[in-house]
């Protein structure tokens, strides 16, 4: 049996039972699962939506790995995108019905963007959790561990 360290008196918590992509959606550090990985929790705040911490607070993880880490957020992004729209679709088909001898198809179209226009402060910053998610894994003894950090090229 492992002695217990009573420096860390939250490191074994609930959250540690609570699967990844709950705390993905919460954009949480995918290292620690402590901390969010964003300076300001509300997303609709415009100008501050996307600013995020240079490193974890909790576990000292870097959020940017690399130089334009993030570009390749966009491709989640857009998969989220795809797939909140087929879910509004087959949604509209179930309650609304599509036919297309009528306009609802249109009508469809035009919630959808909406829709998607009012969440997608939301869904960027949870493709750059996920995008993260992808390359930084939990690390249930992250205090006894160092951060994975990236070497700089001609280092």
């Amino acid at each position: 049996m492992e002695p217990v360290n009573t420096d860390q008196t939250a490191i074994d918590t609930d959250r540690d039972k609570v699967p990844g992509f709950l705390n993905v959606f919460a954009s949480k550090c995918p290292r620690c699962r402590r901390s969010s990985m964003f300076e300001v929790e509300n997303p609709y705040k415009l100008k501050t939506t996307m600013r995020m911490y240079k490193e974890c607070p909790v576990c000292k993880q870097p959020f940017e790995l690399e130089t334009g880490f993030y570009f390749g957020s966009g491709y989640v992004s857009y998969g989220l995108a795809v797939a909140l729209s087929v879910a509004t679709l087959v949604l509209w088909w179930v309650f609304i019905g599509l036919s297309i001898y009528d306009d609802r198809w249109i009508y469809w179209l035009i919630f959808n963007a909406i829709f998607l226009v009012a969440i997608q402060p939301v869904l960027m910053r949870m493709s750059r959790a996920i995008w993260l998610s992808f390359f930084v894994r939990y690390d249930r003894k992250w205090y006894a561990n160092a951060p994975s950090r990236v070497k700089k090229q001609g280092t």
